[in-house]
């Protein structure tokens, strides 16, 4: 009879390396996505400097979690699971300590090129304005589903294991979704 103890068990899958953090890979992936992290966490954060920082720490946890990232998704469908989580969790945080910050409802998608005229940068930054100010009116769910569907290369697969619902569901909300939109975009002037 073999004894149990002599045998030695692996309990845990082995798991990637984490990934060097001065590597050109981290630096490409952070070009690759950053960008489309940061609109996002705007979007849902509604601060510009808040969402810049929740972008750096949706990277910082990405690569520390990066021997747990199995694959099943894109890897912009795992950063985006990421920065929803921490944006969810941030929200409920300061949403709890009732902090504001000085540029409350200040929402800075580009900085102005040099030969945009004024007028031109105060119609895009009205619009930004009233656009933040219509996804903040929307449910939570239609809000993420919103800014998800902006982002071209997420399927509705990807969106709907993002959002944990079938791509059916994603569509028929999706298009509920669009006339709230519409309806609370029209309200704001």
């Amino acid at each position: 009879m073999e004894s149990l103890v002599d045998k030695t068990v692996e309990t845990e899958p082995p798991t990637a390396p984490p990934p060097d953090f001065a590597s050109e890979e981290v630096g490409e992936l952070y070009r690759a996505h950053s960008r489309e992290i940061y609109y996002l966490t705007l979007r849902l954060l509604g601060d510009s400097q808040r969402a810049e920082d929740a972008t750096h720490d949706v990277f910082l946890k990405a690569f520390r979690k990066w021997g747990d990232f199995r694959g099943d998704s894109s890897c912009r469908a795992w950063l985006y699971r990421i920065a929803i989580n921490h944006c969810s969790n941030l929200r409920q945080s300061w949403h709890n300590r009732h902090i504001f910050t000085a540029e409350e409802g200040v929402i800075e998608d580009n900085a102005p090129a040099m030969a945009e005229s004024p007028l031109r940068v105060l119609e895009i930054k009205e619009l930004g304005d009233r656009i933040q100010k219509t996804l903040d009116r929307l449910s939570e769910e239609y809000r993420l589903l919103l800014l998800l569907v902006a982002d071209k290369e997420l399927s509705y697969e990807e969106i709907g294991t993002l959002t944990g619902q079938s791509p059916d569901a994603v569509r028929g909300k999706l298009h509920r979704a669009r006339k709230a939109f519409t309806i609370q975009f029209q309200k704001t002037n």
